[in-house]
């Protein structure tokens, strides 16, 4: 075990995790060149296309040190991006130490300090690298003063590279093995294993990520999850390099997998202990807290023909994704469809690709909304995610919705327009604090209904790309919402309801007013599209009718032989308007569900 190193990789989005790790993995020789591709670890093709990770990798190198000692270096690579934190927290539980990079040229971002202090709670050793030197932008004394003064990280402990051009990839391999501490734990205690992830293999099943904390796993042992009690015999276990290798077992203190025909990931809880049916550990390794979702929005089959196709599309997609929640749904104007939870907007974003891209599917979203909390006049509390449910207006007596306390970093010069952005988004309590010369910590709280809608981009936009973003959730405060619907022709349209603050009513309805006028094809006579919140219209666009000329034969004669024709027409449009339907396209629902910014 004291030749056993394991450590994870953090850091802000593009600051040059994943570029690091192939480093890593090619310095060690894990891979010779001619298999070797760039972003090894990201396997999925929207993580190449996007540069981005979005799940975590495990992957074993072996490392002979200055030394002389032979090493099994165990690297977790992370993603960056804050809606998958769930995902580095996880990984950070089955390390010991970790790299905290930090790029030459941008220095501490928001997601940086996000991360540090999820390391700092498990108590792990961290190693600062600058990366990018090689840029002609960096500046690594401003980045050396940023980690004394925001990080409150010792400068001399830092290593500099750059994993583009594989400058110091040595010096951060030996830092790696002499500053990390080896796992502790013994091989001879009854075996507790920590499961950090779970991913499905249509050829053999769940495939278990985890890390052993005490004891030893072999191929043939009976093990038990100690979270629903269930036992499996084990088919095979075995270390990860880039594919699976096969051991006869795995014992404390190492990373690897379990193969143990188990049928669905959702058998599966990811932070379960494992541990022998015949020789159990006294108790649970502390898990993870509970991953909620904080967004949410419904999934519909463009054709209806589809539902069962969507149905188990979603099904197989959960196996590989622990923290996406569904449940179904209805609509009278979308049909059988299923709401879904997701950990944010790019979450949401990726599994509406993956689902169109993997499974080949053709959907449609519903509006994101947030969970709203009701509490009724007989004293109940209720939680609303959807419209559809929204509670009876007059057995209400207070309604919330979550806040969330939002940390941007910014160049000082954007100070202004970001404040400004705040105001218009409801934020209040703000909090002001200098980083360094011409660098500002922004704090502020706002709902985070929010800043789901379009805060992110928007706030990107007015930062020119220099500006980070990172929340978490505070809790749930009184606010005044109301139940906004859309009416076209007089009928409800139940899939454009959405929960607002009231304030802000009148401005949704008119935008979504608009967009349908613009999709909704124009008929024989006038459609009138309303916003209205209860029986208040708040919001109003027309459709102007078709005209048919029906006076043109007439010319010159009798004035009243072209007014008995234009009446004739009149009750005819009347009639029509009676009995006429008006059919709702699908781009007319897309249309309103894009941001007023798209």
């Amino acid at each position: 075990m004291d030749n056993i190193r394991n450590f994870s990789i953090i850091a802000h989005i593009d600051h040059g995790k994943s570029t690091l790790a192939d480093r890593l993995i090619q310095y060690t020789g894990v891979v010779t060149d001619r298999m070797f591709k760039d972003q090894i670890l990201d396997n999925m093709d929207i993580e190449r296309e996007r540069g981005i990770t979005i799940k975590s990798q495990a992957i074993s190198l072996p490392y002979k040190a200055k030394n002389g000692k032979s090493y099994t270096l165990n690297l977790i690579d992370t993603p960056g991006h804050v809606d998958f934190s769930y995902e580095v927290s996880r990984s950070l539980a089955s390390c010991e130490g970790v790299l905290l990079v930090i790029d030459a040229a941008q220095g501490v971002q928001a997601q940086t300090l996000a991360n540090l202090y999820m390391a700092m709670e498990h108590d792990l050793t961290v190693i600062p690298v600058i990366n990018k030197i090689d840029l002609p932008s960096a500046d690594v004394d401003r980045v050396l003063e940023q980690m004394a003064s925001e990080l409150d990280i010792d400068p001399d402990e830092h290593l500099k590279c750059s994993a583009k051009e594989g400058i110091g990839i040595e010096e951060i391999l030996e830092a790696i093995c002499e500053r990390i501490p080896p796992p502790k734990g013994d091989s001879d205690s009854p075996l507790a294993a920590l499961i950090f992830d779970a991913h499905y293999d249509a050829f053999r099943g769940t495939i278990i990520n985890c890390r052993v904390f005490d004891g030893k796993l072999k191929n043939g042992d009976i093990i038990r999850f100690m979270f629903n009690k269930a036992t499996y015999k084990v088919e095979e276990v075995g270390h990860f390099r880039i594919t699976r290798e096969k051991r006869d077992a795995i014992s404390a203190g190492e990373v690897g997998y379990i193969i143990a025909g188990l049928k669905t990931v959702s058998d599966v809880h990811i932070g379960d202990t494992i541990t022998l049916d015949n020789r159990p550990c006294a108790k649970p390794l502390p898990g993870f807290k509970e991953v909620k979702p904080v967004v949410f929005a419904s999934i519909y089959p463009i054709a209806s023909d589809d539902y069962e196709d969507l149905a188990t599309s979603l099904e197989k997609f959960k196996l590989n994704d622990a923290s996406f929640v569904y449940e179904k749904d209805s609509s009278a104007a979308l049909g059988q469809g299923f709401r879904c939870g997701f950990l944010g907007l790019l979450h949401l974003d990726i599994v509406q690709e993956r689902l169109e891209r993997e499974y080949d599917l053709s959907i449609i979203l519903s509006v994101p909304s947030v969970c709203y909390r009701f509490t009724l006049k007989d004293k109940s509390i209720v939680d609303i995610d959807n419209p559809t449910h929204y509670p009876d207006p007059s057995s209400i007596d207070k309604s919330e919705e979550p806040y969330i306390r939002a940390s941007m970093m910014l160049p000082e010069r954007y100070l202004g327009a970001v404040m400004k952005l705040c105001m218009d988004k409801r934020g209040v309590n703000s909090n002001m604090h200098y980083l360094s010369p011409g660098r500002v910590e922004l704090t502020y709280e706002m709902p985070l209904a929010e800043v789901i809608y379009d805060f992110y981009d928007r706030f990107k936009s007015v930062t020119q790309g220099y500006g980070s973003f990172d929340y978490d959730l505070i809790d749930y405060r009184e606010s005044n919402l109301a139940l906004m619907d859309i009416l076209v022709n007089g009928i409800k349209v139940d899939a454009l309801s959405q929960i607002v603050h009231r304030e802000r009513a009148r401005a949704r309805a008119l935008l979504a007013c608009d967009r349908l006028k613009e999709e909704i094809p124009r008929q024989m006579f006038k459609i009138a599209i309303q916003g209205a919140i209860g029986g208040e219209i708040i919001a109003r666009s027309t459709i102007t009718p078709f005209r048919k000329d029906v006076i043109a034969k007439c010319y010159g004669g009798d004035i009243t032989r072209k007014r008995k024709l234009l009446e004739k027409q009149k009750k005819g449009k009347k009639r029509m308007k009676m009995i006429g339907n008006v059919s709702i396209p699908q781009s007319a629902f897309l249309a309103v569900l894009k941001s007023d910014t798209d």
